[in-house]
């Protein structure tokens, strides 16, 4: 599901003369897009869809917005571990993976991909 969900902005930033934000949603740090809202602030909270601010909103309504996604389970879909969510619904249970690639694993190798998509 694609979804546009609230955030708060953070930090802002230019990108190869691009508008570009940090935002929080809800403890999940994301790099935005601000191109399309020019106006935007360190502490307002925007409208995200795919990648891009689309909106401002006022904080009440996006605190609310995350309350209602967050009791749905959305955020964990949106935003959760992404190849934890793929094995389940495609119904094949959680992947064993010691680490994602180029971080540490617990022992402290760095985590290689594998053919079958793992890391080991």
């Amino acid at each position: 599901m694609c979804l546009a969900v609230p955030g708060r902005v953070d930090a802002l930033m230019r990108h190869d003369d691009t508008l570009m934000a940090e935002v929080d949603f809800g403890g999940v740090r994301k790099e935005v897009c601000c191109e399309y809202v020019p106006d935007v602030r360190v502490g307002d909270y925007v409208i995200v869809h795919v990648g891009f601010a689309i909106q401002t909103l006022d904080e009440e309504s996006a605190r609310s917005t995350l309350a209602e996604f967050e009791s749905m389970g959305i955020l964990e879909e949106e935003f959760g571990d992404q190849v934890a969510i793929a094995a389940r619904q495609a119904g094949v249970g959680e992947p064993t993976v010691q680490g994602r690639v180029g971080e540490p694993t617990v022992q402290g190798r760095v985590g290689v991909a594998t053919a079958q998509g793992g890391a080991r």
